[in-house]
């Protein structure tokens, strides 16, 4: 059987990992690259086979960059089975159909451009069709259940506790007389957060895909991010600013509408209005109230005396157009969450392009923010940043908190693997990280007993 990596290889996005065997083809996710323009086009073009050959997509959760190329999948002929968990699929409708719309959108403003230049047109990487098609073959998982995704190929989930809904898997292959245990992180979550359950143990594995997003990076402790969160909103509002947060829609927007639910509950909040400007992130929030399965004992016990965890008085959802431009010509202090994380679509475009030149207004990136990203320049603290290609100065107050990303760090990564037979597990593949967080994370495993790991390159091919 033959394992090849075609996404996050050596990088953070676009996860997409095939393993062939002689009863099929599986892909493990399937992800949209994202990063500078040129380069996303052409690493979402291709796939590593055939769509139309791949049996079946083990999915391990809904975030565009491990899902955003189904759509595309399916366009080019993919007819096999998704398996996800109910949450993740309800997750894929919302955000696999917003995908598809900003595709459209993006494509449309580069023709308009090129028309200008009298180049050749480009085509949507998928549309709206494309994403309702590939939903009607997404088969629900329950965690900790075998299922078989295809003749010889055993699979389970486990609660991988990143997004609602995300899973780590462990395939059991039989081929030829043999079998092996393939195991994937996808994306591991942090233990002790709010909301979700903490990540779930894998069952031992021969082989074993492991994220690595934040190798050699250790997250400031929960209750000191909170007293950041309220110290920063407070200080911009006695400014008379407002707090700019880009946030991805699932997860991240969630949990810091919590931590100002809980602030405001305590009375730690000055009296400013709250704005989540992200119809995808209204729609997810109703999908967060749908799955009070995946929450924690922690959130559980919260309802008790809170029974609306992700609202509070001065909090507003914002699905309509017009709404989102009057928060621009306000100028008085608030605070506005919107998509996207990174700061490369969506909403959040047009408010920091309208507030990113004032001291008095900061820009909080709460996460991950890969290269060549807006968010990525933002956190870099560029004097002049492009939005919208035009330029702009950077002279609001700017603060990285990566204590609200939903990866674990590299303690808490290391603590997740340390629970796998060593003496069993023959090679780690390292994926969803730069190459110096790669670096980082293998030293500190090898230092575990977990020696033999390595970080694949794009198109790179294993022999199980």
């Amino acid at each position: 059987m033959k394992l090849t990596f075609w996404g996050a290889a050596q990088t953070v996005t676009g996860s997409l990992h095939m393993l062939e065997f002689e009863g099929g083809r599986i892909i493990m996710d399937c992800g949209l690259f994202q990063g500078r323009r040129s380069e996303a086009r052409r690493f979402n073009q291709d796939f590593p086979a055939d769509p139309s050959t791949i049996d079946v997509v083990l999915l391990s959760h809904a975030h565009i960059d491990h899902s955003g190329l189904l759509p595309k999948l399916y366009k080019e002929g993919f007819r096999g089975r998704v398996f996800a968990t109910s949450a993740t699929r309800d997750l894929c409708t919302s955000m696999l159909a917003d995908s598809a719309y900003i595709q459209e959108k993006d494509a449309a403003w580069v023709n308009r451009r090129q028309r200008r230049k009298g180049s050749d047109r480009v085509e949507p990487l998928y549309g709206a069709e494309d994403a309702a098609g590939v939903m009607e073959h997404f088969e629900d998982v329950a965690y900790g259940e075998d299922f078989d995704a295809l003749p010889g190929v055993r699979v389970q989930y486990r609660d991988a506790g990143h997004i609602l809904g995300s899973a780590s898997m462990v395939l059991t292959v039989r081929e030829d007389g043999r079998t092996v245990k393939l195991g994937f992180t996808g994306d591991v979550g942090r233990p002790d957060r709010p909301i979700l359950r903490d990540p779930q143990p894998m069952e031992d594995c021969d082989y074993l895909i492991c994220e690595s997003t934040y190798g050699g990076r250790v997250h400031e402790p929960p209750d000191q991010s909170k007293q950041r969160l309220a110290h920063v909103v407070g200080a911009t509002a006695r400014r008379g600013g407002k707090v700019i947060i880009p946030a991805f829609a699932v997860g991240r927007t969630q949990e810091i509408v919590h931590r100002l639910d809980d602030l405001t509950n305590e009375g730690r909040l000055p009296p400013i209005p709250v704005y989540v400007d992200s119809p995808l992130a209204v729609n997810v929030t109703d999908i967060f109230k749908r799955h009070p399965e995946c929450y924690d004992a922690e959130l559980l016990e919260y309802m008790r005396d809170d029974a609306e965890p992700f609202g509070f008085g001065r909090l507003t959802y914002i699905r309509d157009v017009e709404e989102s431009k009057k928060l621009n010509s306000s100028r008085l202090p608030m605070v506005i969450i919107s998509a996207s994380g990174m700061a490369e679509a969506g909403r959040i475009l047009h408010h920091l392009r309208n507030n990113v030149e004032d001291p008095r207004n900061t820009v909080m990136i709460v996460g991950y923010c890969a290269p060549h990203t807006l968010g990525r320049r933002i956190v870099e603290r560029r004097r002049e940043i492009k939005i919208f290609g035009e330029p702009h100065r950077l002279r609001a107050e700017v603060e990285v908190m990566n204590s609200y990303s939903a990866h674990a760090d590299e303690p808490e990564l290391v603590d997740f693997v340390s629970h796998l037979d060593p003496d069993r597990l023959k090679q780690i593949f390292l994926v969803h990280g730069d190459p110096p967080r790669q670096l980082a994370l293998y030293e500190a495993l090898a230092a575990r007993g977990y020696a033999n790991a390595h970080g694949p390159a794009r198109g790179e091919v294993f022999d199980l």
